[in-house]
């Protein structure tokens, strides 16, 4: 995400300062809000936002209506809301009377910088189509534990008195809260799918996404994709974008740069040699495809 689209999805995020029992931010980064029947959110502004960034809301207790893509969602106690890069959101109501709920927004840019094992994210299951909500119910124990993550991010980034470690203390942090949300998603998954039989599509995608986890350190090529599972490249595509909202492209790509990002900042290895580790002719195709995906050269997010 840019930094002028980061300032503006804060800016309006941000807004929330003003109306909740809790907040906290870091810079262009990270809001944090809590929201209970003590803030005065009645009077925030209710237009549609657009945000670039991840969003998580956790409600403990009450319910609260939102709007998300068009698509209506309910959230009631014990259960989560994630919101991808770019998704419009829009407040409906909410039970003043009783609710408790913890709202964090991530930007893309701290999320694409943290230490998330690309392996990990390539096993995350594909559990809902576009058109579904994005809310997952979850148990009054794993409620606590998410809570327990946000409360740490609220103290970290309110109480830390030495700034050098804050940023760093959040990206563990919300690294984590990102593994113990695919945790619950997939053992979601798992549910559904003992009791719901798997169309073929849903196979294809399942599949896909194994492959993809297998091999995208060497193919990049939505034809290999397709030529392992005997469909046309175009079919494939069609597929994966009507399953995911996301075109099987664009899965490879965010794979490869995860990857690419892990390695240059954690693996040791210098511009050439994560290169070839990931089968590129030369360093300066990487570095083409790097920059043309993140907006700047492998050495400027390696001294980011």
């Amino acid at each position: 995400m840019s930094e002028s689209n980061s300032k503006v999805a804060l800016s309006q995020l941000s807004a929330l300062e003003h109306f909740v029992s809790e907040y906290s931010a870091l810079g262009h980064d990270y809001v944090l809000s809590r929201i209970n029947s003590s803030s005065r959110l009645k009077g925030v502004n209710r237009d549609p936002v657009r945000i670039d960034g991840m969003t998580w809301i956790l409600c403990m207790s009450g319910t609260m209506d939102f709007d998300m893509n068009l698509n209506h969602c309910r959230l009631t106690p014990n259960t989560l809301a994630v919101c991808g890069p770019n998704s419009l959101m829009q407040l409906r109501d909410i039970d003043w009377s009783s609710i408790d709920a913890y709202m964090l927004f991530v930007s893309s840019e701290f999320i694409g910088n943290s230490n998330l094992d690309p392996n990990v994210m390539a096993s995350v299951p594909v559990a809902i189509s576009p058109s579904q909500v994005p809310v997952m119910e979850v148990s009054e124990a794993d409620s606590e534990m998410l809570r327990s993550y946000f409360d740490l991010i609220h103290r970290n980034t309110l109480g830390n008195p030495d700034d050098l470690y804050v940023r760093s203390i959040s990206r563990c942090l919300i690294s984590a809260l990102c593994y113990q949300v695919i945790q619950y998603a997939t053992r979601r998954v798992k549910i559904d799918e003992a009791t719901r039989p798997r169309t073929r599509r849903h196979s294809y995608v399942h599949d896909f996404m194994k492959l993809l986890h297998t091999h995208h350190h060497r193919e990049r090529s939505v034809a290999f994709y397709a030529g392992k599972l005997f469909i046309s490249p175009k079919y494939l595509s069609l597929i994966i974008k009507e399953m995911t909202g996301r075109s099987a492209a664009a899965w490879i790509d965010e794979l490869v740069i995860l990857e690419a990002k892990n390695m240059l900042r954690f693996s040791g290895k210098n511009i050439q040699q994560v290169a070839y580790e990931l089968n590129f002719p030369n360093q300066s195709s990487f570095g083409k495809y790097f920059k043309h995906l993140t907006g700047m050269s492998p050495s400027e997010y390696q001294r980011s």
